[in-house]
């Protein structure tokens, strides 16, 4: 990837609207809104995050918890069994799937969207240590492994400024325009050099800005070559008549995650299981779910689908 990349195309909260916003999305693929979302409200998921991730060790004694220096003997990513403890903590926070229901989020969601609007319920938080290759982020599609229909949207917010030196995200301007695109079939990257579209473009994005992007939009992160975590949000959107993937919904790994241990400690019910009673277009259908667990290509697949339709029929029956 070229290092010599554009700045973003911004525009700042109060200038937003509706064809501003749908404009440079279907131009560009993106678009990043300055100061969405009260710097308060984005401190305080951050706050009881590192919480979580100081008690577990991953940051150096001797520094507050809020300079966020990492402890590069702890060093840990997704397919770490020390991460996904950790990260099993952060999902349960009720702050944690909060932020995606931000009224200034979801207003400016649908204004991209409509009224018809699906918050996807699994937020994905970024959790990303400092010089470890490993761990960096490289070019992909979300649709990759949102799938349902590919109208759907990303919103990545950083939880603190987030300067160049701590891997910021990488858009590839105007790349949703070429469908999906080529990848491993290992690892569902796109090989280096090989991805269509425009100008790479990035830049500084802090704790309040928010990075919205198409699901086919290749994208990216810069090496983290600070000395501090980098932990960010991705939300996800569609209009709830369009297709959905039921996993979006549900957890299809073999692990043992669920929604019932994720709403342990929370102090309202307002946002559990708040997709039910939504009218939602699932693909695959329940009747699909059924036949690919029993004909899916692998016993593997054919056992996620089978917790699939499970986990849908105790939420979702009828």
């Amino acid at each position: 990837m070229d290092d010599l990349v554009k700045p973003f195309r911004e525009i700042y909260a109060p200038d937003l609207q509706s064809r501003s916003l749908k404009k440079e999305i279907a131009s560009q693929g993106y678009l990043l809104v300055r100061g969405l979302l009260p710097f308060e409200d984005v401190n305080q998921l951050l706050n009881e995050i590192l919480l979580i991730v100081g008690v577990a060790g991953w940051l150096m004694p001797g520094y507050g918890f809020v300079e966020r220096v990492a402890d590069n003997g702890a060093i840990c990513g997704e397919s770490d069994s020390s991460f996904n403890l950790v990260y099993q903590q952060v999902f349960g926070l009720e702050s944690f799937h909060a932020l995606a229901h931000h009224p200034a989020l979801r207003e400016v969601m649908k204004l991209l969207i409509g009224s018809r609007l699906l918050i996807h319920p699994k937020p994905i938080g970024r959790l990303i240590f400092p010089n470890c290759e490993r761990l960096v982020i490289q070019a992909h599609q979300d649709h990759q492994s949102i799938a349902g229909d590919p109208e759907s949207f990303t919103a990545w917010i950083p939880l603190h400024n987030c300067p160049l030196e701590l891997g910021p995200l990488r858009i590839l301007e105007g790349s949703h325009r070429f469908g999906l695109q080529k990848v491993d079939p290992e690892t569902g990257i796109i090989p280096n050099g090989t991805a269509r579209g425009g100008d790479w473009v990035s830049g500084q994005i802090n704790a309040g800005d928010v990075l919205i992007f198409h699901s086919l939009t290749v994208h990216a992160a810069a090496p983290n070559v600070s000395k501090q975590l980098r932990i960010s949000l991705d939300c996800r959107f569609q209009d709830y008549e369009r297709a959905v993937d039921p996993a979006n919904l549900v957890f299809a790994g073999s692990s043992n995650r669920s929604w019932e241990a994720t709403y342990a400690n929370w102090r309202s019910d307002d946002l559990k299981y708040f997709w039910k009673h939504m009218s939602l277009k699932l693909k695959p259908s329940k009747d699909e779910l059924i036949q690919l667990a029993q004909t899916a290509a692998s016993p593997k697949m054919q056992s996620r689908y089978a917790r699939i339709l499970s986990q849908l029929e105790s939420q979702m029956p009828g």
